[in-house]
């Protein structure tokens, strides 16, 4: 096991637009798969959530990224190639700022082209909850966080403070 430690938000490598894979040859390409997966599996059992990683989350800047949503796979150099007009808002938590939440709107659909980890090449369709983590996770290999995509500064917020609010302690609408 090969767990890594997450870069938090104020770590430049989160801001850098990461290079496409060009040697599946060596074991350099399975070796950060395997720190990916690694990192994600302890963090999602210490933090209680957690579907995707990316390279530069773990200081990596490689444009691959590790996905489990009830079947792992590594998405090395993935393209969004298609986007739904057709938006959705929700709240976006990162690993890189694992204590907030940010009010997002994401395309409701996309369409994505990736290598996996021996360079065949794939498509893949996705929409709603898989859709909003794949943008997500596409959006770091670009460095962009979430928080640039808040739908204002408003909402942003802890996630302790969201779940008092969706509670039903005090009123508005977030």
């Amino acid at each position: 096991m090969s767990i890594q430690p997450i870069a938090l938000l104020g770590n430049p490598v989160l801001r850098v637009n990461c290079s496409r894979v060009k040697d599946f040859s060596g074991s350099g390409l399975q070796s950060l798969i395997e720190d990916l997966r690694d990192t994600l599996y302890e963090f999602r059992s210490t933090h209680g959530f957690g579907r995707g990683i990316s390279a530069p989350q773990i200081g990596d800047s490689r444009r691959v990224i590790f996905i489990d949503v009830g079947t792992p796979f590594p998405l090395v150099n993935p393209v969004i190639t298609r986007k739904s007009r057709t938006m959705m808002t929700l709240w976006d938590d990162c690993f890189s700022f694992p204590d907030l939440v940010v009010k997002v709107k994401r395309h409701l659909s996309v369409e994505l082209r990736y290598l996996d980890g021996e360079g065949k090449r794939h498509a893949l369709q996705a929409r709603g909850a898989l859709s909003e983590l794949l943008q997500h996770e596409v959006d770091h290999l670009n460095g962009i966080l979430a928080l640039d995509r808040a739908v204002d500064s408003k909402h942003i917020i802890y996630k302790s403070e969201l779940d008092r609010i969706k509670g039903g302690r005090i009123a508005g609408g977030m």
